[in-house]
């Protein structure tokens, strides 16, 4: 009911009680007179009936007017009050109320104004804070999204689950050289926001790698970071660091690790240029050499002084020609080692001890095998592949354990001078030298992993030898990995290290949310998706009479935001000629 509504209603309840008052009133007096009263009051009052209902209107009248102005006063203020109460907070936060009705409604209103002015103050401090930190970070992102563009190296981010969140313009190029289609999909089918770096990168790779790292949290590491050398499927051989991505958390040490940072540089060419050098440098040695004994043969005959002189000439042709080819070669040589590029594969440098416990978990884990530590000198470092060297170990103990049946794999590591000899100790029967050296040139296949490297390559990769050794006293043999130490690392401080966010060119850090129970697609909006949307050019409408397409187009949508760097357009040969209705 309307609050005018509700006021005539009061009034017309107030002026029925009126007369409802004075009518009983009147009847309780008459009541009460007895019979000669009556007969004196009656004539008395008879001619005075209309002055009396006059009084009893006048009373109504005034009782409704005082309703009226009570009402006004307790309900219709602080209604008004409320409305305006209302519009102040939900549209108008400069309006105020104006003072109306009692002292203390009016003293109500001055602090509801009071504190309508104090919360537009702080509306507006938090709309300036809020302002100057948008522009703030806005210009931070800027200068950081200039330092990106300009890096040399390759960065990507990824989640926990391998998705790609955040990469930069010189990762895009980079992958887009690995593309088998770098022309029409410009590397947009290996790399992209939400896209797996499982298309690229080996997964196991990837769970070693962030398994150390968490081991190095754990052990409050200041540097937890991984080095690793991989092999793409299409051949090229890519250098790696990886960082983690740290969630929020009250501690240093109680941050989860919410996803990785890959440092990528392709070093295929690198390994080529290095490779061809070294055959630059065999054939400038080999070549040399027998250039060297002819020329040295030579000049021991001529020093005979009853040669001949025709064969005295002769001898002085060869050394001629001897030396003229050697500098031959080193001009070839020269110019050929001058477009050479050295590289190394990235070996890391980690604590011994860490290195056998890793392999000892991936051995127990990965054969169901069991391992004990023998004896490891724990201030030792070692400087190796960690995942290569991974591979070897599991591969030569799942060969022990299926065709010797060994129950048992001990560790031992001791120094040697500048060497680092990690043992691989077992008992039971003897193994021949023929046996071992097939194990070093097969491809390493095990547990249902493949490798295409050798254990061979593996140890050549550390600049290490590995042989077969027996101890007939104790009834055991043992591989032998001889590996290059390194020196101790010193814990470096964490405040050297610059610590920041980063804008690239592609990012999405809403990806960071996502998991495996994120893929569910069931009553899903399109928003939360990530599709692909195609269009297409035809000849016409009708597929089925003969019409094909003429031009595909397409684009990612990812968190409802269009990728502008995922699209693809490619013209097709249609195969036929255009009619002459799909050109109006």
């Amino acid at each position: 009911m309307s609050l005018k509504g509700r006021m005539a209603l009061a009034v017309g309840v107030v002026c029925l009680w009126t007369l409802i008052a004075f009518v009983a009133t009147g009847a309780a007096v008459w009541a009460d007179l007895s019979v000669d009263e009556r007969s004196v009051l009656g004539p008395l009052l008879s001619p005075r009936g209309g002055l009396i209902g006059a009084m009893i209107v006048l009373a109504m009248v005034i009782a409704a007017l005082a309703v009226r102005e009570l009402h006004q006063r307790f309900v219709g203020v602080p209604a008004k009050l409320a409305e305006d109460g209302r519009t102040l907070l939900e549209a108008e936060p400069t309006r105020r109320l104006k003072a109306a009705g009692t002292d203390e409604t009016r003293a109500f209103v001055d602090i509801i104004n009071s504190l309508a002015d104090q919360r537009q103050g702080l509306q507006e401090d938090v709309e300036k804070r809020v302002s100057d930190a948008r522009r703030s970070v806005e210009e931070e992102k800027n200068r950081l999204a200039a330092l990106m563009s300009e890096l040399t190296q390759s960065v990507v981010v990824c989640n926990l689950d391998g998705r790609i969140l955040l990469y930069n313009n010189r990762a895009r190029q980079q992958f887009r050289a690995m593309s088998d289609a770098p022309g029409a999909a410009g590397g947009g089918e290996l790399i992209g926001l939400g896209r797996s770096i499982y298309a690229v990168m080996d997964r196991n790779l990837i769970a070693h790698a962030l398994e150390s790292i968490q081991d190095r949290l754990r052990k409050s590491a200041a540097q937890a970071v991984a080095n690793f050398v991989t092999t793409t499927r299409a051949g090229q051989l890519l250098r790696a660091q990886m960082a983690p991505v740290l969630g929020a958390g009250k501690e240093q040490g109680d941050r989860p690790v919410s996803g990785f940072i890959l440092m990528l540089e392709n070093i295929t060419k690198a390994i080529e240029n290095e490779a061809r050098r070294d055959e630059i440098l065999h054939t400038l040695t080999e070549g040399n050499r027998a250039s060297l004994a002819n020329v040295r043969a030579a000049a021991e005959m001529l020093d005979y002084q009853d040669l001949d002189e025709e064969l005295r000439q002769r001898f002085r042709r060869v050394i001629g020609d001897e030396v003229k080819a050697m500098s031959v070669r080193l001009d070839e040589s020269a110019s050929a080692f001058a477009d050479s590029l050295k590289a190394r594969w990235q070996l890391e440098e980690m604590l011994g001890a860490d290195l056998v416990a890793a392999a000892q978990r991936r051995v127990e884990n990965r054969l169901d095998l069991r391992t004990k530590i023998e004896d490891v000198d724990e201030t030792l470092w070692v400087k190796v592949d960690s995942f290569s060297l991974m591979q070897a170990i599991t591969y030569l103990a799942s060969r022990l354990s299926d065709e010797f049946e060994i129950r048992e794999l001990r560790f031992r590591l001791a120094q040697s001078g500048r060497l680092v000899h990690l043992d691989l100790i077992w008992s039971g029967q003897a193994m021949s030298t023929e046996t071992v050296m097939n194990w070093e040139l097969e491809p390493m296949r095990f547990a249902g992993e493949n490798s295409p490297l050798t254990v061979r390559d593996v140890i050549e990769r550390h600049d290490g030898e590995m042989w077969l050794e027996r101890e007939k006293v104790r009834h055991r043999a043992f591989f032998r990995l001889v590996l290059p130490s390194a020196l101790p690392q010193e814990e470096i401080e964490s405040d050297v290290y610059l610590r920041g966010d980063s804008r690239p060119e592609y990012y999405d850090f809403d990806l960071f949310a996502w998991s495996e129970k994120s893929h569910e697609l069931d009553d899903r909006p399109l928003t939360e998706l990530t599709y692909t949307v195609f269009d297409t050019e035809t000849t016409g409408l009708n597929p089925s009479q003969g019409d094909e397409i003429i031009q595909i187009g397409a684009a990612r949508i990812l968190n409802g935001k269009l990728l502008h760097s995922d699209t693809f357009e490619q013209l097709v040969d249609p195969q036929r000629s255009l009619p002459a209705e799909s050109t109006k």
